[in-house]
């Protein structure tokens, strides 16, 4: 069934016309009122820059930052999802004690401040638990080829502890959100799927993944591209461990360089470019998945 398109109408225009108006103020206020002296010519000089010894353009510290913000995202998203669907799993158990931990975990991460959940990770799982471990120690004396490797997925030798405590904050955290998506998603499926589903003789592991799951993703999808986002804009927080992400970087810029306006605007442009790209595949994902449902 095909829609016809919709015009606009006057308060479209009108609506249209009052945010033109307020973009052109913002600029003209940035560029021409703001008493302040633009140096936007720096701002490439610290995303790309030319290494002499390798005789090659290389990132600087401001795309480096960028691929260690998408390193710490990835980590932590994929530690959330295992952590979510594990304890969104236990919130449905038929017993109490699983549904009592996942509840408890899922009270505990929403009711406290991600900059608390932070210095708990790095200064007592790092200093308490990750030491005993000697994971920097392990890495410094491993072949160049395996430090080069770590260095591309994760992070240098030496910053290793503060990346890891990093990544367990923002999965733990994370975690308790798409936890409660799985929950909800899984019981959203009417329960006559259930009843058919356990009379044609499916075993729990077979019903839950042939029938429930299939319809319980198309569900789940857009909250979860919203945690996936969540994610990325999260790990902007532990720049206060001294993790060399975007925003870290940005911050050591700006006070070596006082063009404080130039790289926020610089990083937010990033940002959004990240997660703008994020939620336009999410969301084809999601018109493919309802193509293939009709």
């Amino acid at each position: 069934m095909r829609h016809s398109p919709k015009r606009l109408t006057l308060l479209d225009w009108l609506v249209l016309l009052g945010l033109l108006a307020l973009t052109g103020c913002i600029f003209y206020r940035l560029a021409f009122s703001l008493n302040y002296k633009w140096n936007w010519p720096i701002i490439p000089t610290y995303l790309i820059r030319f290494d002499s010894q390798q005789q090659r353009w290389v990132a600087n510290v401001l795309l480096q930052g960028f691929f260690t913000t998408l390193k710490l995202s990835f980590w932590g998203m994929l530690l959330a999802t295992i952590l979510g669907v594990f304890m969104g799993l236990m919130r449905i158990s038929p017993r109490l004690a699983p549904r009592l931990a996942s509840r408890t975990y899922v009270e505990f991460i929403r009711n406290t401040p991600p900059l608390v959940l932070v210095f708990l990770f790095y200064y007592f799982v790092n200093d308490q638990v990750l030491s005993h471990f000697e994971i920097e120690t392990f890495f410094r004396q491993s072949s160049p080829a395996v430090q080069n490797l770590l260095a591309f997925v994760a992070s240098e030798p030496e910053s290793l502890s503060p990346f890891i405590s990093g990544v367990m904050t923002i999965g733990l955290f994370q975690g308790a959100y798409i936890c409660e998506i799985i929950r909800a998603g899984i019981q959203s499926i009417p329960a006559g799927q259930w009843e058919a589903s356990r009379s044609l003789g499916l075993k729990k592991w077979h019903l839950m993944r042939l029938v429930i799951l299939p319809q319980a993703i198309r569900i789940m999808l857009p909250p979860l591209a919203g945690e996936c986002i969540n994610t990325i804009k999260y790990s902007s927080i532990v720049s206060i461990i001294s993790i060399q992400e975007l925003t870290f970087q940005g911050l050591q810029i700006m006070a070596s360089t006082q063009a404080t306006i130039e790289i926020w605007l610089t990083i937010t442009l990033m940002y959004l470019l990240l997660c703008l790209s994020l939620s336009l595949a999410v969301h084809r994902l999601e018109i493919h998945l309802n193509r293939s449902v009709y």
